[in-house]
């Protein structure tokens, strides 16, 4: 299994936070998100990551340059990183030759929910937080039968079950032509400024996609400054606390 992250975003909403910086180096605790991301995939065994690469992409090279926790990283540029997140997806399809672990770069979230995504007995399946109800943005699953509808801000007619989309999708090899070709209708189509969730109805019509449920645990998505002040306050120490938990009931014979 590899992990492809994409970190070639603008992230124009953060731009008086991070100065010309990509938001994947926003500090949080005195680490970035991407550090945390590739300690956490090196913890379950993933060390192969394939950053895929834009805006102010010298900064992520030197910032991983430095980085004690990656080892095994593999480069790839998106030179549209303007447009949406569908290019980087399409930019970096050579790169699924083996089960991968899909993730945003932008996000802050405690261990164990990757290690869930990681671990699903679905061999492709995305995670939901079922405790999100939509109120403007956010991106929803929507799940019957134990499978997944739709991955988009706009909801179904008719589900079992929504929540929001952590914004991480494992997909096992077997099923990546599928995924890509139903975003490769779109490319073609010339829909580039679409985010890539919003090309998976084909896919998810196709393959069998299952959810991991993780309401309850630590995590937040960085868009807004006051995301930075939430995961600072709230988001972090609950992840630190889980983390403490967690290493307390291992160590207890």
């Amino acid at each position: 299994m590899k992990a492809i992250i994409f970190a070639a975003g603008v992230g124009k909403r953060l731009q008086g936070v991070t100065q010309g910086r990509p938001k994947c180096l926003v500090d949080i605790g005195g680490r970035t998100l991407l550090s945390r991301h590739v300690e956490y995939l090196g913890r379950l065994g993933v060390s192969q990551v394939v950053l895929v690469v834009g805006y102010a992409q010298d900064h992520i090279r030197t910032a991983m340059a430095a980085d004690p926790f990656a080892q095994e990283i593999r480069w790839v540029v998106n030179e549209q990183f303007t447009r949406g997140s569908m290019t980087s997806l399409w930019v970096a399809r050579s790169e699924m030759d083996d089960d991968v672990v899909l993730m945003d770069a932008d996000v802050l979230y405690a261990p164990s929910i990757l290690a869930r995504l990681v671990h699903s007995s679905f061999p492709t399946a995305l995670l939901m937080d079922e405790t999100v109800k939509q109120e403007s943005e956010e991106c929803m699953i929507a799940a019957k039968t134990a499978r997944v509808l739709t991955l988009s801000k706009t909801l179904p007619s008719a589900y079992d079950e929504a929540g929001e989309g952590v914004g991480f999708l494992k997909v096992q090899q077997q099923d990546i032509p599928a995924l890509l070709q139903s975003v490769r209708a779109y490319v073609e189509a010339g829909a580039l400024d679409m985010e890539y969730e919003d090309a998976l109805k084909e896919f998810f019509e196709k393959v069998p996609v299952g959810y991991e449920k993780i309401g309850g645990l630590p995590w937040i998505e960085i868009d807004f400054p006051e995301d930075i002040d939430r995961a600072v306050s709230e988001i972090l120490p609950a992840v630190i606390k889980l983390e403490e938990n967690t290493r307390a009931t291992t160590l207890t014979p």
